[in-house]
């Protein structure tokens, strides 16, 4: 398998051309988050606890997009392979309209009900304070957030990764610069702490948002067309919420654990919650790798099945299957590396540091069941529509077993922090079997893809 994919220079420079970019994008995306962490640790450690806590709004907003986006990226990989520009339109649209609802949401709750949402996250009055200052400012940014997601989902599908990573690039290096100058007070500016890292974020969404626009605007790009904005494909709707309402239900169970996770951490001390928001910005950071292949690798597959090629599309999911693999033991290798590193940058008291340290050695094991479960799961079963298996494995390993653990430790049992922690990881490394079990009935090699 592994000699023959490669020599396949077709499939490894398509899977290239996507996976890279999608990475690069991921991992810009994970250096705001970064940057935040480490340029308010560089301040206050509460003010890192208390953004890493509030963000959790922003996302619990993005993994509902995810499922959005997600419902636009399968239907639009198959439909590309097709090469049906009008129910690529039509995709689109849905797409929009779905995320104007959402953004609308999020933005009145993070406005008008700030201290309601801080509070589900932490019982820490300093933290609650700062948290509320920070959401009033950033809630603006998370009505436009929809949107352009939207746009990059579509390119991305299109075989325009490029344009996705230069694009969310240029942002981050506004958001990052912005955060400088805004946290610190440079340049003669007042030093704005956690209003200002929330201010850089709505500059960068606006300028996101207006560059999606205008790039979709050239020649070969697809494009958001008003009489698609106004009409309703009765059928592409259904096969889109037949695909796109498993993986809401997957990413809103997700999303709702993780937060939980973070509020098991915020109610065990400041230490373990600011370890915890270090900890989680190095795991988004060494996810990008995974990220990208699973979106690459779920287009590519996508794109095969779509276009009527399924067997095809069956041999380029065991490929990436073997790379799921390999992109596991190389995250758990990284971990590992970076670990005396960053003990040696954050500035945090002696007891996060050490909470940290177990942190980081959890989270070594739990990255190869990450990047295998994300790559299948959210690469491959989706390319084909396969949605309803990542909502089963999420019901049972992670609300059904790691969820209870975690809390049962800290509200009852008071286990250690590292304990609680290796608790809320049991989920990705438990259900691998599982998964592969899944994988070997080929549900997924599906065309979905209709005659209009």
């Amino acid at each position: 398998m592994l000699r023959s994919m490669l020599r396949d220079r077709f499939f490894l420079r398509g899977l290239w051309t996507l996976a890279a970019p999608i990475a690069f994008q991921n991992l810009m995306l994970a250096a705001v988050a970064a940057a935040d962490a480490f340029m308010l640790g560089s301040a206050a450690q509460d003010s890192m606890a208390a953004v890493s806590l509030a963000t959790q709004i922003q996302f619990v907003q993005n993994i509902i997009f995810m499922a959005v986006t997600s419902g636009v990226a399968i239907l639009g990989a198959q439909y590309w392979g097709k090469r049906d520009l009008s129910a690529l339109d039509d995709v689109f649209a849905l797409g929009l309209r779905l995320c104007l609802l959402i953004d609308v949401l999020f933005f009145a709750g993070c406005v008008f009900c700030p201290r309601l949402l801080m509070l589900l996250l932490t019982n820490d009055e300093t933290l609650i304070s700062l948290g509320i200052q920070y959401l009033r400012i950033a809630g603006f940014s998370y009505l436009l957030t929809g949107f352009s997601q939207t746009y990059l989902a579509m390119m991305k599908v299109s075989g325009r990764a490029s344009a996705v990573a230069a694009i969310s690039s240029g942002a981050v290096v506004v958001n990052i610069l912005l955060n400088a100058v805004l946290i610190f007070g440079l340049f003669g500016l007042p030093k704005l702490d956690v209003r200002g890292a929330a201010l850089a974020t709505c500059i960068a969404r606006v300028l996101e948002l207006a560059a999606c626009v205008a790039v979709s605007l050239r020649r070969g790009y697809l494009r958001p067309h008003l009489r698609s904005l106004l009409r309703r494909n009765r059928l592409l709707c259904r096969d889109y919420y037949r695909c796109m309402l498993p993986i809401l239900g997957s990413c809103l169970l997700w999303g709702v654990c993780f937060a939980s996770y973070s509020s098991f951490m915020g109610h065990m001390g400041r230490d373990a919650a600011a370890a915890n928001s270090v900890a989680a910005v190095v795991r988004d950071l060494l996810c990008c790798l995974c990220n990208g292949l699973g979106n690459g690798g779920g287009i590519l597959v996508g794109n095969e099945l779509g276009a009527g090629r399924l067997n095809t599309g069956k041999l380029y999911g065991d490929r990436v299957t073997v790379l799921a693999f390999v992109c596991g033991g190389v995250s758990c290798a990284l971990m590992f590396a970076c670990t005396p590193l960053i003990l040696h940058v954050v500035r945090l008291t002696d007891n996060a540091r050490h909470l940290l340290l177990q942190m980081m050695i959890v989270m070594s094991v739990y990255m190869i069941g990450r990047a295998v479960n994300t790559i299948v799961i959210n690469g491959i079963f989706a390319a084909g529509g396969d949605t309803l298996f990542d909502l089963y494995s999420l019901l049972v390993c992670m609300l059904g077993i790691a969820v209870p653990l975690a809390a049962v430790g800290t509200f009852w049992l008071h286990w250690p922090v590292w304990v609680v922690y290796a608790c809320t990881c049991l989920d990705e490394v438990g259900k691998i079997p599982w998964v592969m079990i899944h994988y070997r009935k080929y549900k997924w090699v599906r065309n979905l893809t209709r005659d209009f």
